[in-house]
């Protein structure tokens, strides 16, 4: 399973490094508003992400502590991913702002519906590592993948389905935004692509269709962040902030342009090399991360 990753991990985290400086280059407000009402759990995400990537490196060189080094990454891949779960739930619950600055309670974020969406986070990257693991691996394990694929399938709906109904009840702005007005048009096909990816996913598991698992839930995730923006569109910290308001000013804006033109390609081109070259299925006894 490491062995599948092993050569894209390290190159994929650069897309967080780009996400990261350009927010903080065009939307300055954002980070003053969502990192004080998020410090905890995003302070926690990036331990996470130490073990993970620690795990990586010293799991391959221990010999009587290497079952720690797997839970290491076990436990570090899935706080950071609740983690980021947390804060988009509290994000979508709305935080408390004052003249642009963070004016809640330094636990605003810990609610039921952050820590719901944190669980469904799990769910959802589960999902997509198990179609993943369908693509690279044969024999018993994506055997073992296949017979996973459906149930967590599954499981993923029913929390898509709870968020949506949590939301509308918990968030009136929220549900007018996507039933009010020509909204609607927008958002109504989010939940029909949603299901039809979900029955194509079930097909493809019939039929052993090895790539269209993990695509189908590639869109599925797609579709779950479209369906997020609609609903705080065109707020970027909810309930208030919105976008214009939250922008650099020009200039800023210019510069972080021109940057990310010339860096973007670069990580795409390489980012696709790194695919290709190391495309194919990964076997048990093939050098890498043991």
């Amino acid at each position: 399973m490491l062995n599948t990753v092993a050569p894209v991990w390290d190159g994929n985290e650069t897309f967080m490094v780009l996400g990261g400086a350009a927010l903080y280059g065009a939307f300055p407000v954002v980070y003053s508003t969502l990192l004080p009402a998020n410090y905890m759990p995003l302070v926690l995400m990036l331990a996470g992400l130490i073990f993970r990537g620690a795990a990586f490196e010293l799991r391959s060189k221990a010999t009587r502590t290497q079952h720690l080094w797997d839970l290491a990454f076990i436990g570090g891949s899935a706080l950071a991913t609740f983690c980021q779960g947390v804060v988009l739930g509290s994000l979508l619950q709305g935080i408390h702002i004052v003249d642009d600055k963070f004016a809640g309670a330094p636990f605003d974020w810990l609610s039921p519906f952050s820590i719901f969406c944190g669980l469904g986070l799990l769910v959802t990257y589960a999902t997509l590592g198990c179609g993943w693991l369908i693509i690279k691996t044969e024999g018993e394990l994506q055997k073992a993948m296949y017979s996973l694929m459906k149930p967590i399938t599954g499981v993923l709906l029913l929390v898509i389905l709870a968020i949506s109904i949590w939301t509308v009840l918990g968030q009136p702005a929220i549900a007018q935004r996507w039933f009010g007005g020509h909204n609607l048009i927008w958002f109504a096909p989010v939940p029909v692509l949603v299901l039809a990816s979900a029955w194509g996913i079930f097909r493809a598991v019939n039929k052993q269709h090895e790539h269209v698992p993990f695509r189908l839930g590639l869109f599925m995730l797609f579709l779950g962040y479209s369906g997020f923006i609609i609903s705080i569109w065109p707020n970027i910290i909810p309930p208030s902030l919105t976008i214009w308001q939250a922008a650099a000013n020009p200039k800023s804006q210019l510069f972080i342009l021109v940057g990310t033109a010339i860096v973007l390609p670069i990580i795409l081109v390489y980012s696709y090399l790194q695919y290709h070259v190391f495309r194919g299925k990964v076997r048990e006894n093939d050098p890498g991360y043991h």
